[in-house]
């Protein structure tokens, strides 16, 4: 039998978890005092791998798991969870089952979004809500829940009764919600324990190092899915995400900038996602939709983005 369900190269995604874990554990094992230069460097490279674990490596795992064993995945969930600060099957239960649910839905009848990250959630006139609010405040919220499962060491991070979101994305059914619940459970102890680990090795390292770059993380992968949707018409599944198609980006993110592709067809390896475009976008009259010239981290610079959400703009670009 297989050890990879769907292809070999999945190993490159683990082995940088791997990779990820040792580092940090390194760097605060080695930590021997304050200089600017081996802070700064610390930090940028704990943001960097962080953020592109969040957004490549464990985005990639939550919709298509690396391996045909179920225990592997249950291994790879939780060493995931120690690199992303936060339990990876829980991502998988909020970004599957309610962002690819919703997709990045405007805000309802009720006055607020279906779907949790939706940048619409705090926009006014069904416009996106402004960039700064929308990547620290979901950044300084995103903290705030990962210091509140800390203090669950008192129930060994079991899911409590009263974290009704997680609990309504799990599955109905048996044995299938324990497995899911258990594993939110095991993969918060690999991420507060490795934390606590780190501040064992060196408390000054993990407040002044780790802590910043987490935040700063968080923030990244924020903006990142800020310019994933900004500006697509989330009314159109085939407009709904913005795509950016340069080689080396998806080469080296493993095809993510087919954001478009991957809403259409979330549960498809990465792979296959430019068949996605073949099949049902390069070949059909899908109407226009968004493909941005930079990656989605700098959105910021694709200054003649059409707006489809507000007015649909027939000089939108097309694939």
């Amino acid at each position: 039998m297989s050890l990879w369900k769907h292809s070999p190269k999945d190993a490159v995604l683990f082995g940088f978890s791997v990779v990820q874990l040792t580092v940090m554990i390194l760097f605060a094992a080695r930590w021997s005092g304050f200089s600017v230069a081996g802070w700064a460097g610390q930090v940028a490279l704990v943001t960097a791998m962080t953020a592109y674990n969040i957004i490549v490596v464990s985005h990639l795992f939550t919709h298509v798991p690396w391996f045909t064993s179920a225990r592997l995945n249950a291994v790879a969930s939780v060493v995931n969870s120690a690199c992303i600060g936060q339990s990876a099957q829980g991502y998988e239960l909020s970004h599957v089952r309610n962002h690819h649910r919703f997709n990045n839905d405007p805000v309802g009848p009720d006055g607020t979004t279906r779907d949790t990250t939706s940048t619409y959630r705090d926009g006014q006139d069904g416009d996106h809500a402004p960039l700064l609010p929308y990547i620290f405040k979901g950044a300084w919220d995103t903290l705030l829940d990962r210091g509140g499962e800390l203090l669950a060491v008192t129930r060994l991070w079991r899911v409590s009764a009263a974290e009704r979101r997680l609990l309504d994305l799990a599955a109905r059914r048996e044995p299938r919600r324990t497995v899911e619940l258990r594993q939110v459970q095991a993969d918060r102890a690999a991420h507060c324990l490795t934390l606590a680990g780190c501040a064992v090795l060196s408390w000054q390292w993990t407040v002044f190092c780790y802590l910043p770059a987490f935040f700063a993380a968080l923030v990244l992968v924020n903006v990142q899915n800020y310019y994933r949707h900004y500006g697509a018409d989330p009314s159109r599944r085939t407009a709904d995400a913005v795509s950016h198609y340069g080689r080396l980006y998806n080469l080296l993110t493993f095809n993510d900038g087919y954001h478009q592709e991957h809403h259409l067809s979330p549960a498809t390896h990465w792979s296959q996602l430019p068949a996605v475009y073949e099949r049902r976008l390069a070949a059909a009259d899908t109407g226009p939709r968004i493909i941005s010239p930079v990656p989605a981290m700098l959105g910021f610079l694709d200054r003649s983005r059409p707006l489809l959400h507000r007015i649909p703009d027939e000089d939108a670009r097309r694939p």
